[in-house]
């Protein structure tokens, strides 16, 4: 199973990767904070503005309503100017567009004289504005107006004679302030849009790396280097360097479960291959002696009852050789032991007197004082102390001393069975325990000390050698001590 890697430039950096997502997000957020702060400002910049023309203009109109005057008192001051200065200190007077407008009107809406002054357009254009004088001055709130195009906020007032007054003032620069502050605030949002989105594509591209990290490493593993691990990283994250710690764990065990797998694979193939070549020995004598039995080639009685016994002998090998695979086969499937206490020391003993009474010339030496218990199978130990013992046996000439060694230290109990025989080298030392192996081509199935390791391991132990050419062989099994003396 296998991914294809991507370059750095093809991998995806468009909107729908997760560096595009954020980016837009923040910029969104961002944006709509910027348009709710323009609404707010605006619309307070708006009200404050129109509360000062107001208040200005609800004054003028008081002032001119508790006056008394009427409109034949006003035409009859010597100077128009008098009355503007009195009443709008800064009328515009005729110019085109006049900040303050003063018109005078009657009930109908005409527009009156002043001291024989002709109405400006701009009072003209007042008083068209104002359909109906009598309900402007009734209500006390200015309202909007537009004389030629221009905003203005208009109110009126009622003189002792029934003249109405109306009075106006621009509100162009509000429009046109509140525009400007428009244009500043969308060239200023727009630049730090521009700059958030710049600074969240950097910072997310630094937050990410170690995500990039993990796809490559994810690619090169799938490409078969299963050493490779997610690099640390400066700019990171608690919870993406938890990730990668966790992946970097997980990896480690992946690779460990394969190197297992292929290791185990590899001694499956090998102990098929030995275990047909150890069957195949046999299986040729005994099929070679029965070709010269049909084909009436053993006519001798002696050589007839040679070639039968070699026939047993080779079946009893086969035999022996099924069982101890068998042995280790179950030994491979992990089965339950019958755990109880067992005197080892007893145990000793007898693999002592058996060793003493197949081979009467070895000197064997026991150290065993007492009884020592502990938690284990007896018969999977039997197993242990007849191979170690017939390991010497088979392997070294009969008058090597043997020992055999039982003591309880630190909560474990050691196990040793020693010769002085020739001993082995140190590569094939370091294979005495695998399947078929025997060293120098010796006599035996090869899987003495094999099962010798897995029965211990099944006892939650421990066994190893020492050993050397011409220093004979060392066993030391060491068990739990679970039992009590």
């Amino acid at each position: 199973m296998t991914f294809l890697r991507l370059p750095p430039l093809l991998r995806p950096r468009g909107i729908h990767s997760l560096r595009g997502k954020l980016t837009l997000a923040n910029v969104g957020l961002l944006a709509l904070g910027i348009v709710a702060a323009t609404a707010i400002s605006l619309m307070g910049m708006r009200h404050y503005v129109l509360g000062q023309i107001d208040t200005e203009l609800t004054k003028s109109r008081d002032s001119l309503a508790r006056s008394g005057l009427t409109m034949q008192e006003i035409d009859s001051l010597s100077a128009l100017t008098v009355v503007r200065d009195r009443l709008l200190p800064h009328s515009g007077g005729d110019s085109p567009n006049p900040d303050n407008v003063f018109a005078a009107v009657d009930r109908h809406g005409t527009v009156l004289t002043i001291a024989g002054l002709k109405p400006t357009a701009a009072q003209q254009a007042l008083a068209a504005a104002v359909d109906d004088p009598a309900a402007l001055v009734k209500d006390e709130e200015p309202h909007d107006v537009s004389l030629r195009g221009d905003p203005y906020r208009v109110t009126g007032a009622r003189l002792a004679d029934g003249t109405y007054v109306l009075l106006a003032r621009s509100t162009g620069v509000l429009h046109t302030g509140v525009a400007k502050a428009l244009k500043l605030d969308l060239a200023v949002g727009t630049l730090l849009l521009a700059l958030l989105a710049v600074l969240t594509m950097i910072s997310v591209g630094r937050r990410m790396r170690p995500l990039e990290d993990m796809v490559e490493t994810s690619s090169a593993i799938a490409e078969g280097d299963l050493t490779r691990r997610v690099p640390s990283s400066k700019e990171t994250t608690l919870e993406v360097e938890q990730l990668r710690t966790s992946l970097n764990s997980m990896l480690h065990q992946v690779e460990s479960a394969y190197r297992t797998r292929e290791r185990s694979a590899a001694q499956l193939r090998r102990f098929v291959a030995d275990a047909s070549h150890e069957l195949r020995t046999p299986l040729s004598a005994i099929r070679g002696y029965l070709q010269l039995y049909d084909k009436g080639m053993l006519t001798d009685p002696d050589e007839r009852k040679r070639s039968w016994e070699r026939m047993m002998a080779e079946a009893d090998r086969m035999g022996r050789l099924v069982d101890e695979l068998l042995t280790l086969a179950r030994l491979d499937q992990r089965p339950e032991l019958r755990f109880r206490n067992v005197d080892v020391s007893r145990l000793v003993r007898d693999a002592a007197e058996d060793l003493r009474a197949q081979q009467p010339g070895r000197p064997v030496a026991v150290r065993a004082d007492g009884a020592l218990l502990v938690r284990a199978d007896e018969s999977g130990l039997r197993q242990v102390l007849g191979n170690l013992v017939a390991n010497v046996r088979v392997h070294t000439p009969a008058d090597v001393p043997v020992r055999l060694g039982l003591e309880r230290e630190d909560g474990v109990v050691r196990l040793c069975v020693a010769d002085e025989g020739p001993g082995l080298k140190e590569e094939d030392a370091a294979r005495v325990f695998d399947r078929f192996f025997r060293a120098g081509g010796g006599a035996g199935s090869g899987l003495g000390m094999a099962i010798v390791q897995a029965v211990v391991a099944a006892h939650g132990g421990q066994v190893t050698v020492r050993t050397a050419p011409g220093e004979g062989l060392t066993v030391t099994v060491t068990l739990p001590a679970r039992g009590h003396c």
